[in-house]
């Protein structure tokens, strides 16, 4: 049985994050908290951000012109409060934040989300999840 994707993108959000791929090398996402950027989602260079034991891997966006997943994580802690939704990635134009990739680019990563139907939720409730070192 296959379980569904937490995490997933637009063709907007891939073509830009092949672009960024190829100007930086691999990439990761860190799901912002609400701190300096809202709640966006962080575009880095991967290992750049460093992942903790209070960090729970999301899942990974697996685009087809890429060499490797990226993967998508966010705190334990806003995990809880997210994990009965479907998170997409998507990319609008206008001032990224300063400290994600996208931001010379004058586009900004965001995430959308639904909630999970209950055939979704049903096969997710209890998977485990992957948290950083």
């Amino acid at each position: 049985m296959t379980l569904p994707s937490r995490v997933d993108y637009t063709r907007e959000a891939a073509l830009l994050l092949i672009k960024l791929s190829a100007i930086n090398g691999p990439l990761m996402f860190h799901q912002s908290g609400g701190c300096c950027d809202g709640s966006s989602p962080m575009c880095y260079l991967k290992g750049e951000f460093r992942v903790g034991s209070s960090d729970v891997l999301v899942g990974e966006l697996v685009i087809a012109e890429l060499n490797e997943p990226i993967a998508v994580w966010m705190s334990a802690s806003q995990f809880e409060y997210w994990k009965h939704t479907h998170l997409t990635i998507d990319v609008v134009d206008g001032r990224g934040g300063g400290f994600s990739l996208e931001s010379t680019e004058g586009k900004r990563f965001l995430t959308r989300s639904r909630l999970f139907t209950d055939e979704e939720w049903a096969l997710l409730e209890n998977s485990p999840v992957k948290t950083g070192a």
